[in-house]
């Protein structure tokens, strides 16, 4: 082998690509993003249910409303992050950025990725009601042991970055995008 040439990878070992943000960065990302979605989840909330006069024990109808403009607020919020410079305030105080495979993140990507990062909580919603369906558990209105079982699958697409050869989340590598540090080229937007 000359020298200075990288050594053959083996089927099974972790090829991190340059310029990929460590996972315990992307990691903590998450956490402040959470802290940040708090705010634009409550004062959405606030309004939907200041507007329409909604609680809880409103109809089934109004709630599955409430859950899909719920759902779309929050993709508008990181779409629009994505697709205008790629950064989320949390993915900018960590130094990276959202880029597409082929050089291009268009808003059809991005909303792609944000449903994709659905895959896990909702794995983990309906093993939690078939898992109460078939145990008893939660009798009352929650069970923690169901809860708990299935956490594994509501943080599936980020667990998944341990056993990807390339770390990469679960709807990165499904929507054909990846996080890359912020110092990289930025990439071209059509």
């Amino acid at each position: 082998m000359a020298a200075g040439a990288p050594a053959p990878a083996t089927p099974d070992a972790v090829v991190v690509p340059p310029g990929t943000p460590p996972l315990t960065r992307r990691l903590a990302s998450l956490l402040y993003e959470g802290i940040l979605l708090f705010g634009v989840a409550w004062i959405t909330g606030y309004l939907f249910s200041a507007l329409l006069q909604y609680k809880t024990s409103s109809s089934p109808l109004l709630t599955a409303l409430f859950q899909v403009y719920m759902f779309i607020i929050i993709g508008l919020y990181f779409t629009w992050c994505w697709t205008h410079g790629g950064q989320t305030l949390p993915m900018k105080t960590w130094s990276f950025r959202l880029a597409a495979l082929n050089g291009r993140l268009s808003p059809a990507r991005a909303w792609l990725r944000y449903a994709l990062t659905w895959i896990g909580p909702v794995l983990a919603a309906v093993a939690y009601k078939l898992l109460v369906a078939a145990t008893g558990f939660g009798t009352g209105r929650f069970s923690v042991a169901a809860f708990c079982a299935c956490i594994p699958l509501m943080l599936l697409n980020w667990l998944w970055a341990f056993l990807d050869r390339e770390r990469q989340f679960l709807h990165d590598r499904l929507a054909g995008t990846r996080l890359v540090m912020a110092t990289a080229a930025p990439a071209q937007r059509a």
